[in-house]
């Protein structure tokens, strides 16, 4: 696993755009911003690894899985374009994270304020499963990113694939010594050492969770609603 020894968020971004390191998932990405979905066929599709959003001075940091393949792979930033969006962005607008209640270009004026998001893995996987080796050799960007946003006393992770991610650099770090001693659940709470962020568990706003009713409005709000308060309390 080769280390990212980004000096900044901005190079880093940079350095994320330019990667080729999964072929299968570069491939993938490519062939969708070709194929397109007829609803977005005038769209100049961004098909290339997808960059965090955010500064270095944010105090809540999100993780969510990957891209979606006609969002954010379409877009070109992170859970911007498609449904997961739409709860996303309202649960942060609500909550003072975010300038705008909707998200749908790079274009459209949005800004996060006290958050930064990004995702475990980078590009758009095949039936948004992106395999082990993938988000191995995708793992050192995010650990760059834990590095380098040093104001961080929030991470909310979109979903279990985000939460383990997190706690298995913690885990490797020697931060916690095992990774299955923390629950995930929506809304859980783990302190994880003197000096570490607090981190909360949600269900990712995925199609699949918010149309079924397992992820609310309002159960993403809470989460948000807590990390606003932990920022008010520090």
């Amino acid at each position: 696993m080769k280390r990212c020894t980004a000096l900044s968020i901005p190079v880093l971004r940079e350095q994320i755009i330019a990667c080729e390191r999964c072929s299968r998932l570069r491939k993938h990405c490519k062939e969708v911003a070709e194929v397109k979905r007829r609803a977005y066929l005038d769209w100049d599709y961004w098909g290339k690894p997808v960059p965090p959003l955010g500064e270095a001075t944010a105090k809540v940091l999100i993780i969510g899985l990957a891209p979606g393949a006609h969002g954010a792979n379409r877009t070109g930033r992170m859970f911007t374009g498609d449904s997961s969006a739409d709860f996303l962005f309202r649960a942060l607008c609500d909550t003072g994270f975010a300038s705008q209640p909707s998200s749908v270009s790079r274009e459209d004026g949005l800004k996060l304020i006290d958050s930064y998001i990004t995702c475990a893995v980078r590009c758009a996987p095949p039936d948004n499963k992106p395999l082990p080796a993938e988000a191995t050799r995708c793992r050192p960007f995010l650990e760059r990113e834990l590095e380098l946003l040093r104001d961080v006393r929030v991470v909310v992770a979109l979903g279990r694939f985000g939460f383990d991610a997190y706690l298995s650099i913690l885990r490797d770090k020697g931060v916690i010594e095992r990774r299955s001693a923390f629950a995930f659940g929506h809304g859980s709470e783990h302190r994880l050492g003197e000096g570490q962020p607090l981190l909360i568990g949600s269900y990712h706003p995925s199609q699949q969770n918010t149309s079924t009713g397992k992820l609310t409005r309002p159960m993403l709000r809470s989460v948000f609603e807590r990390a606003r308060a932990i920022l008010s309390e520090a």
